[in-house]
């Protein structure tokens, strides 16, 4: 005989299924989809009315509504999108009215050129680290600091980091310009700013940079976030895809400086993309700035396929 007593559940009472609250019923499940039958848009809406599934369709009706009614949609970005291949897909949403303003961190904007000129990027790190050339291609830096520090130069008033660079690029023609989210956002009229970390990236270590550029530049570009920040009142969406530090911190900063200057930027959106959780994403993108009014999303998963899907859903709204 056990020397413990177990619970007797001779005394439990039972109840009916009928009454008892249930949060998944039949009506939440997936549909099939049907290969040469169903369009894009059926197969969203057979997917399963639950969690993530639901929360996504939320965020794209979110984001479609904040622009019907003129509200800023940004999207917040690290290296990764450009690294997998999802250029075209931002600026297809530049294109259609859907991304109002994209600030990124400087390594994204190296991906970028790089991308437009020579059409191709991102080096072998382990490889090239042994001989120290690890970060040393020339054309990159030379461009890259070189159109900082003319931009330096000129009045305050002058292109900030991203608006620079993606006009050179527009300018001198870059072989592969299509590609480029900087040239396509100087084309359209649109913000792009780059927040740079001064010693984060490998432009920084060459013989061409310029410090005080590179400082006065992303300050310029910072600026203009916070001035983006301002009009998020009453809607607006703020997408943070692949940044785990740098714009989630910028970001806070330039929510603060806009509700300090007076703006009541309150009741928008907010949505992080990655494929783990981290601590600033979470706290500085998704509950700290919705913590009094707006909504907060978090998507787990490659960018390489949540990026697309959610692309994709933007596309199928008819935004125009």
């Amino acid at each position: 005989m056990s020397k413990f007593k177990r619970a007797n559940l001779s005394r439990v009472k039972t109840i009916s299924i009928a009454s008892r609250s249930s949060t998944v019923s039949l009506v939440n499940f997936a549909v099939p989809f049907r290969a040469g039958q169903d369009s894009f848009r059926a197969f969203v809406g057979g997917l399963p009315d639950i969690l993530i599934a639901r929360d996504l369709r939320a965020l794209v009706a979110d984001i479609l509504a904040s622009r019907r009614k003129r509200k800023p949609v940004v999207l917040m970005m690290g290296a990764h999108v450009v690294k997998v291949g999802l250029s075209p897909l931002v600026i297809d949403m530049l294109e259609r009215g859907i991304v109002t303003h994209v600030a990124m961190n400087s390594a994204a904007a190296i991906h970028d050129v790089e991308s437009a000129l020579w059409g191709k990027t991102s080096e072998d790190v382990a490889a090239n680290m042994l001989d120290g050339s690890f970060g040393m291609a020339r054309e990159t830096g030379e461009f890259i600091n070189g159109t900082l520090a003319r931009a330096f130069r000129k009045r305050r008033e002058s292109p900030g980091y991203g608006e620079a660079l993606g006009d050179r690029l527009l300018a001198e023609h870059a072989r592969h310009v299509h590609i480029s989210i900087l040239a396509a956002c100087s084309r359209l009229g649109v913000p792009a700013t780059v927040h740079a970390a001064i010693g984060t990236d490998i432009v920084h270590q060459q013989p061409s940079m310029n410090g005080a550029a590179t400082g006065e530049l992303s300050f310029r570009d910072f600026l203009c976030l916070c001035e983006t920040c301002k009009g998020l009142v009453g809607g607006g969406v703020v997408l943070n895809v692949g940044s785990a530090v740098i714009m989630p911190e910028v970001f806070l900063k330039a929510l603060t400086v806009a509700r300090n200057l007076g703006a009541k930027a309150r009741g928008f959106t907010t949505a992080v993309f990655d494929m783990h959780v981290h601590y600033r994403p979470t706290m500085n993108v998704r509950l700290r700035p919705t913590q009094d009014g707006g909504r907060g999303y978090q998507f787990i998963g490659h960018h390489e396929i949540m990026i697309p899907l959610l692309a994709a859903m933007l596309a199928s709204g008819e935004l125009r």
